[in-house]
């Protein structure tokens, strides 16, 4: 795509009713404080080179928010949510989309976590065959 080597940088944002509370959430889900926090009601964290994920104090738009992310290893990346308290949905695979997770953050924000399409043969290489 022509317009794409134009780009970049992403920002996704995710508008929330209780920053404080939502930040929270974020710091757990990302394991880290935030790298920028531009005001008092904005936290972001860089998710990748240049892909940038942040909250922002919004009320009327809380809730809307849909957000992917592809992992390299996605077992490994639900293990560390869960070894940082978040509740691991069921993993699920529709059609031929990659396995992913979906979460949701205290004002229903959708976050879907899933491998990367070129990681996901590597993946289902490693897990265990049901016995039978």
């Amino acid at each position: 795509m022509a317009t794409g080597s134009l780009t970049t940088h992403v920002f996704a944002g995710v508008p929330v009713t209780n920053y404080a509370s939502a930040r929270t959430w974020y710091e757990r889900f990302f394991g880290r404080p935030p790298d920028v926090v531009p005001n008092e009601d904005e936290a972001v964290w860089q998710v990748t080179t240049t892909g940038l994920i942040y909250i922002v104090a919004d009320r009327e738009r809380a809730g809307s928010a849909l957000v992917a992310i592809a992992v390299n290893d996605l077992d490994r990346y639900l293990a560390a949510l869960a070894g940082r308290g978040l509740e691991i949905p069921p993993t699920e695979t529709i059609g031929s989309q990659p396995r992913n997770a979906v979460f949701h953050d205290p004002d229903g924000n959708t976050i879907k976590v899933f491998a990367a399409p070129d990681t996901e043969r590597a993946e289902s290489n490693r897990r265990p065959r049901p016995q039978g």
